[in-house]
């Protein structure tokens, strides 16, 4: 059977499923301690796993990764006339009613997509929850679902690829979360209907429906439907996460995401399990009901609330792309102990390809990540800011989309965790044969904490002296083959007392 002309699901049963499950999400929003108001659901707070966890991978398998052009939009913008997604499409694969995106989900094989090779790779980064796209804006639904035939279990791969990833992830000890982007699928193919195209065509509506106008806002259907499907999700694999793309900031969404959010809260403490995590952005949801996210991005100092991160080990898009741009293992660390230092989480995403391969590019950075987690994670796991979040020359770009350049860091700058009296400093690069944290210098009392022992993670103790100017560390004696290193230091609260070790280089 063609896949993109598979036989039409029962609309009636598809019906009559949303409405049950539109209906678990009423309910469960009324059984348990969070009432679908915010005024209750700003007493959530953010869970203390999430907070301890600190990494985590993104994962965009998408059947945009067929064409790999442009950037995961390519679903939207190969039907917007004037874009060069538009321009490629008629050369490489003819006009858009007799080719459409559709015609693309034959291609996204999957033949080598393997859940526990994914999931080794991901644990070895240092990982501690992974979050794969479930949906995308395109509506290509990576599960198992009763409210779509344009599902990966029947189509493409044909496997339920959440449930495989599910399982993996849990076998590793990681917290399992889904992405969510079905909010812009109220508009998102809209620019079909402009052209002669097979969004057109009542055939596919199922798949390219509402396309409507952008400024518009979702209606009572489309708003059902992206309740019954997140239900769907939750009731079915249990995430421990779930992540919202943008959007869902608009009027419409409003009294839904309460809802949901209640429900989703709810259940998780009726069944007697560590409470979940929802992902945000922008002003969707009030401040302490969820964790904000900055996509490609960080903060400008310390965050009173937890955040996340999520950026890519790509530069320029999402999903796998042939013309893609990558970041190496040292500018992730670098996003790493920033964000960390600053009271966030880093989400790192990947693409893979279509066939379910990684890319090597990507592999190399988690695995760098990996083997520099090994001997640093200390610094990072459980670790919260200290009383700065570091010091240095360097201004990193702030807010969203800032990463699409790399920082360039210098020998001065650093970033600090802190575990009770345990102080962490973290360089960006190799310091050289000396590092000094002036943050400590007795002059500045930033802090004015006595110093008792300095180690190098991985290393061992090393030879220093506090002064006016700072806490000046040797590290002339390290191990060969260690990765940047990181500085353990012991306080004390007390007056600072100067200490020399004999043989430290003047």
């Amino acid at each position: 059977m063609n896949e993109s002309s598979a036989e039409i699901v029962d609309d009636a049963q598809i019906s009559e499923r949303r409405r049950q499950l539109v209906e678990t999400v009423a309910d469960g929003a009324k059984q348990g301690p969070f009432a679908p108001k915010w005024t209750s659901l700003t007493t959530a707070g953010t869970p203390e796993w999430i907070q301890d966890a600190k990494l985590g991978v993104f994962i965009h398998w998408l059947v945009s990764g067929v064409p790999a052009f442009g950037s995961e939009w390519y679903a939207r913008n190969m039907y917007v006339a004037g874009t060069p997604e538009y321009a490629h499409h008629l050369e490489t694969y003819g006009p858009h009613a007799k080719f459409g995106f559709k015609d693309f989900i034959p291609r996204f094989s999957g033949e080598r997509f393997d859940a526990d090779e994914w999931m080794n790779l991901i644990a070895w980064s240092g990982a501690r929850y992974v979050v794969p796209v479930a949906e995308h804006h395109d509506g290509f639904a990576l599960y198992d679902s009763d409210l779509t035939r344009w599902k990966a279990t029947d189509m493409g791969p044909q496997r339920d690829v959440i449930r495989e990833l599910a399982a993996a992830a849990r076998a590793r000890g990681l917290a399992f979360g889904v992405s969510n982007h079905r909010a812009e699928h109220w508009w998102f193919f809209n620019g079909g209907k402009k052209l002669d195209s097979d969004v057109q065509d009542p055939t596919y509506a199922d798949l390219y429906g509402p396309a409507q106008p952008l400024d518009t806002q979702p209606d009572t259907e489309f708003l059902d439907d992206w309740t019954a499907r997140l239900a769907e999700v939750v009731e079915r694999y249990d995430p421990e996460i779930v992540y919202f793309d943008w959007w869902i900031e608009q009027p419409a969404f409003r009294p839904r995401l309460a809802e949901f959010a209640a429900y989703y809260y709810n259940r998780a403490a009726r069944a007697g399990h560590r409470p979940p995590v929802i992902n945000y952005k922008w002003q969707a949801f009030d401040k302490g009901s969820a964790v904000y996210d900055i996509e490609r991005g960080t903060a400008q100092g310390i965050e009173s609330e937890f955040f996340q991160n999520d950026t890519s080990a790509s530069r320029i898009g999402w999903a796998h792309l042939h013309c893609n741009v990558f970041k190496t293992a040292q500018d992730v660390i670098g996003e790493l102990i920033d964000v960390v230092s600053k009271n966030g989480a880093l989400l790192l995403n990947i693409g893979p390809r279509p066939d379910g391969s990684i890319v090597p590019e990507e592999r190399a950075v988690l695995e760098g990540l990996g083997a520099w987690m090994r001997v640093n994670g200390e610094a990072i796991y459980e670790s919260r800011p200290w009383r700065v979040f570091g010091e240095g020359p360097t201004v990193p770009r702030v807010g969203s989309f800032a990463d699409t350049e790399p920082t360039v860091w210098t020998r001065g700058d650093l970033r600090f965790t802190a575990k009770g009296d345990v102080v962490y400093a973290a360089p960006f690069i190799d310091p050289g044969p000396r590092v000094t944290v002036r943050s400590l210098g007795r002059r500045l009392r930033i802090v004015g904490e006595q110093v008792l022992e300095v180690t190098v993670l991985g290393h061992g103790p090393v030879l220093w002296r506090q002064d006016d100017e700072g806490l000046h560390v040797d590290l002339t004696g390290l191990r060969a083959g260690l990765p940047t290193p990181v500085l353990r230091i012991e306080l004390k609260d007390a007056h600072p007392v100067q200490r020399f070790e004999p043989g430290f280089p003047d």
